[in-house]
């Protein structure tokens, strides 16, 4: 089953850039990434540019109306992901949890819907 993993922050919460804990920071990632190609549970991962960079969009009676930003006001902020195929949520909260940014911020894991099993 695919299992989304969402890695949420507040800003300034994590190592600044440029520093050694930044460089540690960045390691750590570069493991956890290189542990799921090795027991081949990573589809997929990517970090997103901060909130600010964002636009929503909503369509209300017809029209496409858009806002700088994300929708909701929250302290921490979508910061990534890794999409994992795992046997069962046990498994992906396993390695969910080798996501470094857990230990400052949020990791959410969601399980993807697959339409063709309905």
């Amino acid at each position: 089953m695919k299992y989304l993993a969402l890695i949420y922050a507040a800003p300034d919460t994590g190592p600044a850039p440029d520093t050694p804990e930044f460089g540690q920071l960045l390691a750590d990632y570069g493991a956890a990434s290189e542990t799921y190609e090795k027991d081949g549970v990573m589809l997929a991962g990517e970090a997103l540019q901060d909130a600010d960079t964002a636009t929503s969009i909503r369509i209300r009676n017809g029209k496409t109306e858009t806002m700088d930003g994300p929708f909701a006001e929250t302290k921490e902020q979508l910061g990534g992901f890794y999409m994992l195929e795992c046997a069962n949520i046990d498994e992906a909260i396993k390695y969910a949890s080798m996501i470094p940014t857990a230990k400052y911020g949020t990791v959410e894991v969601r399980p993807i819907m697959d339409y063709s099993k309905m």
